[in-house]
């Protein structure tokens, strides 16, 4: 246990908010010297490795992964310049607090850890990566797949702690993915004193919103568990001063998608005229359909937890996207397994638990020498 504080203590006293490439040459450095694996660094920073008797990139492959960028760090979590110096890392109570040490340079660890320990069966391929680039739309496990990082399976080491019950460690099945767009109602500017001669764009999108008001959110049943998703308007910008007709306004929706479904925002742009949609982010969600894979990663957890005199951990949903997103898209059967508990990420004074990074640690490792 004191070598995984350790590690995530190095990991996470790294600045790589702005700038991840210090923080991946440790990872990458580690892992070269810890492990015989093979070891590589792409274009866009990820840190990838394999190991397996097979020594084949064809074969079996279940892979552990998560980021090492985090958010800006607040005040209070770095030393001298909140740019380039160090963060702060704390040890107290059984935790270790600072930037990143939830989200999730402390599952990175774990995972590390786990790689170099488990001994995987003869026939599959064990895989890590450690992405970039996760905090700002995924474009780092979107780098890697396009480059052909698609294992058959993997364990994405986001939080899913305290989900079913406090004091576990859940296996999460799926998750929301978001989109983000916006309506662009277009008008004909006039004078406010003879609106007859103008078109209101402001109307216009008025008009829209009410369609999306009578939309349904999307839902999905993944595992017997409920996906339910979203959607809201949540800005309306229009207009530029009191006296005239305003001939643009936008309107601003978060939708939160399920696997499978979406809420079918077009059809706003089809029955208003003068209306456009835009696309300004979509993060996909993700759903495991891989019974065997999932089954085998809760039974490996609830024995973990049963070793350590933990309740039981159980199937769940997460509302959050992250990169298991992407691998599902690209045809990885994901789960999501972590160590973070809600209310801790992208906090001025986020933490994890040790005992929690530990309990990860051995199932990370555990699942990866299990058939299934």
């Amino acid at each position: 246990m004191d070598e995984l504080a350790d590690l995530t203590e190095a990991l996470v006293a790294i600045p790589s908010h702005e700038d991840e490439t210090a923080a991946g040459d440790a990872i990458e450095e580690w892992l070269r010297s810890e492990t015989d694996a093979r070891v590589e660094r792409d274009e866009a920073g990820n840190v990838l490795a394999y190991k397996g008797e097979t020594n084949d990139y064809d074969a079996d492959a279940l892979a552990l992964v998560g980021h090492h960028d985090v958010v800006p760090p607040a005040e209070r979590q770095t030393i001298g310049d909140g740019n380039t110096g160090e963060y702060v890392v704390e040890r107290r109570d059984g935790r270790i607090y600072g930037r990143g040490t939830a989200d999730m340079k402390g599952a990175v660890a774990a995972c590390m850890l786990a790689f170099r320990d488990a001994e995987p069966p003869a026939d599959r391929e064990l895989a890590f990566a450690s992405f970039v680039g996760e905090e700002v739309g995924g474009t780092g496990a979107r780098h890697a797949i396009d480059e052909g990082f698609v294992p058959d399976r993997a364990i994405v080491a986001e939080g899913s702690t305290n989900y079913s019950k406090p004091g576990v460690t859940d296996v999460v099945v799926a998750h929301k993915g978001r989109r983000a767009s916006t309506l662009v109602a277009h008008g004909t500017a006039a004078h406010a004193s003879e609106p007859e001669r103008g078109e209101n764009a402001i109307y216009r999108a008025s008009d829209a919103i009410d369609v999306i008001r009578g939309l349904d959110a999307p839902e999905a049943t993944v595992f017997g568990e409920l996906v339910r998703g979203s959607l809201a308007v949540t800005i309306v910008e229009g207009g530029e001063t009191w006296n005239v007709i305003p001939e643009r306004c936008e309107v601003t929706i978060d939708e939160r998608t399920v696997p499978g479904d979406r809420a079918d925002i077009g059809r706003a742009a089809e029955a208003v005229a003068g209306v456009e949609w835009e696309i300004e982010q979509d993060l996909p969600p993700m759903g495991c359909a891989d019974d065997a894979f999932a089954d085998a990663a809760l039974a490996v957890a609830r024995e973990v937890h049963g070793d350590l005199g933990l309740d039981t951990p159980e199937l769940v949903t997460k509302p959050h996207a992250t990169d298991a997103g992407w691998l599902a898209e690209a045809g990885t059967e994901p789960l999501v397994c972590g160590a973070s508990e809600p209310g801790e990420a992208h906090t001025d004074t986020e933490s994890v638990g040790i005992d929690v990074l530990d309990r990860c640690y051995r199932m990370y490792r555990d699942i990866s020498e299990r058939r299934f």
